[in-house]
């Protein structure tokens, strides 16, 4: 649907008002709230969940339809998410002032130059190690309320950084282990589904090392660690890496 009518047009052509109509799509929900917002109805969410759970259960690295899959399966999970941010003094300042981790916001030069071991540096050096960006990051679109949208844009500008608190590369095994504890932090089903579908690509021997070290490591700090999403990781560039996890109460990897 539009996300809105023009006030120009008196009467639609089945002779109701553009208010009338105006007020029609408000109750049904329709409007777009945030810049790339498409408005869906529950039978499209369902759908486009089915659709890229399938897809993303053939190819994990498909990142569009892992973003499409967290974005339509989170209705509870995200206001959840989002009420321990307003809790919680550093959360609730993230959700005000709406910081962005992305290129264009990183001094990379400046925290290149930082100490070995602290936030910062260790974080460029797992984007230029595994030649990733945050920039490819997908802004949300099928979220319909738009705080909630920041908050799972935030999970996913914050997803290296956990690749960095854990210690684990961008490799199918690292990635199944970060989704293991971030499974257990956000309760989104996305990350359960990657959790539990994602070993079947190991090897054996990789599966005994995730099934008796890694998953239960993952989950202990998961239970452990406080919200990842209140933490204000751009203040904290200049923290030692392993400060920072005993802080959040995540357990030293084995």
């Amino acid at each position: 649907g539009r996300a809105c009518l023009s006030h120009s047009e008196p009467r639609a052509r089945d002779g109701r008002s553009g208010e009338e109509e105006e007020e029609e799509e408000e109750e049904e929900g329709r409007y777009q709230l945030y810049p790339g917002h498409i408005p869906t109805s529950p039978l499209q969410k369902a759908l486009l969940a089915a659709g890229s759970a399938f897809m993303a259960l053939c190819d994990p690295y498909r990142h569009d339809m892992v973003a499409v899959l967290g974005e339509t399966t989170g209705c509870l999970a995200l206001p959840n998410l989002r009420d321990k941010m307003k809790h919680h003094p550093e959360g609730y300042r993230i959700l005000q002032e709406r910081p962005r981790i992305r290129l264009s916001t990183l001094d990379t030069a400046r925290l290149r130059g930082l100490p070995d071991g602290s936030l910062g540096r260790e974080y460029v050096r797992f984007l230029e190690n595994n030649k990733v960006s945050p920039d490819t990051r997908m802004p949300p679109k099928f979220v319909d309320d738009e705080e909630l949208a920041y908050v799972i844009q935030r999970y996913r500008e914050v997803h290296d950084l956990m690749h960095t608190l854990l210690g684990m590369p961008t490799n199918m095994l690292g990635e199944v282990v970060v989704k293991w504890f971030e499974a257990v932090q956000t309760g989104l089903p996305m990350c359960v589904l990657g959790a539990a579908f994602g070993p079947v690509r190991l090897s054996a021997r990789k599966l005994q090392v995730l099934a008796t070290e890694l998953v239960p490591w993952a989950i202990r700090s998961g239970r452990n660690a406080s919200c990842i999403l209140n933490v204000y990781y751009e203040q904290r560039w200049e923290q030692p890496v392993e400060s920072l996890r005993e802080e959040i109460g995540i357990f030293p990897p084995p």
